[in-house]
């Protein structure tokens, strides 16, 4: 074959994946909707909090009103955007682009509506995740008619929702990995577009990994420094000397078998509270627990070991619930209550 039918053939291959290809990702989108996304996430925990709204439904309904005002008001600027650069390009709006747009706004719909509903049936600590899965979705269909770099990334993007479950993350970590993916990811993605050309796969590959790297260390570093602080020095005294003689600041020994109470609160169309409404729990090993001023500061450890926030380490499930009805007892509810520590100081 000569160079010239060579090179007509290349020509009309490339034409060919141009035409399959036809869509074009803005820098501006990826940039835009990745710093909107990440940044509510990092601030998710200081706005529309229970201070704010004690209402659980009132709460809900704040969530659902922001997440449908901040989609929709960065949609319209990333439209807007857009629709100036396809004008200065001359370009239409493709019909591809068109359908890709309901796929991302049915995803984007999806994330919103399970956002409201983790409210009022639980799972809040897979919703970072779930958004993390829904954005590297969107991403990939994306791809298949864009760039090859976005199919790689947002592949990535939900193998890292999907590492986020697997890995059990606490809330916390699962928060930083989240805004750092999205945040930190997708303006770093917008950099490395290449406008479709065919790149080796080791290339992709190379790209891929660096990519990932860049998402991944910042937030797992941050959170190796922040479990690895500890409380200022203290001393160590016994639940009996802290009664007798609380300081400013404290480590409190509980020791293994300590009963720790806790209050439930029931509400709902059948049942109602009750002053008896308490759960007394034992300890199976000693803790040490922060004292300042009286007040618990969320720090905890097992004696000698490193410390850890007891909000970002403790989970508690329900596996099931029974009630039963004999004439003996009355009426009866039994139910398996399982709190674990996740990801506490090794033993």
């Amino acid at each position: 074959m000569t160079q010239l039918a060579t090179q007509q053939l290349d020509s009309i291959y490339s034409m060919l994946s141009a035409g399959h290809r036809n869509l074009r990702v803005e820098r501006h989108s990826l940039m835009l909707w990745g710093a909107s996304c990440g940044g509510l996430i990092l601030l998710s925990n200081h706005i529309l909090t229970a201070e704010q709204f004690p209402e659980l439904k009132y709460r809900a309904i704040a969530w659902l009103i922001l997440l449908v005002l901040t989609l929709s008001g960065v949609s319209l600027i990333d439209w807007h955007l857009t629709r100036r650069a396809k004008q200065a390009r001359d370009e239409a709006w493709s019909f591809i682009h068109r359908q890709v747009l309901k796929v991302w706004w049915l995803l984007m719909s999806v994330g919103v509506l399970l956002t409201f509903a983790t409210f009022f049936y639980g799972g809040g600590f897979m919703i970072f995740a779930f958004w993390v899965v829904l954005i590297g979705m969107g991403l990939y269909v994306h791809g298949l008619f864009s760039e090859e770099l976005l199919e790689w990334t947002g592949a990535l993007i939900i193998a890292i929702g999907i590492g986020m479950l697997a890995f059990r993350l606490n809330y916390t970590a699962s928060q930083w990995v989240a805004a750092s993916t999205l945040g930190l990811g997708m303006p770093l993605l917008a950099a490395m577009l290449d406008r479709g050309r065919e790149r080796a796969t080791w290339v992709r590959l190379v790209q891929s990994v660096g990519w990932l790297l860049c998402v991944l260390i910042p937030p797992l570093l941050a959170q190796r420094l922040v479990s690895a602080s500890a409380p200022p020095d203290a001393p160590i005294v016994s639940l009996e000397e802290f009664r007798r003689q609380p300081t400013s600041q404290q480590i409190v020994t509980l020791p293994a078998g300590s009963t720790i109470p806790v209050k439930v609160e029931v509400s709902g169309d059948v049942f109602r509270a009750s002053n008896a409404s308490v759960l007394p729990l034992v300890l199976n090993v000693p803790i040490e627990i922060v004292m300042k001023n009286g007040q618990l500061t969320g720090n905890w450890r097992f004696p000698d070991e490193r410390w850890a926030m007891a909000r970002e380490t403790q989970s508690i499930s329900i596996p099931w619930v029974k009630a039963e009805l004999t004439p003996q007892t009355g009426p009866e509810i039994h139910a398996s209550l399982v709190v674990e520590t996740r990801h506490a100081p090794t033993r």
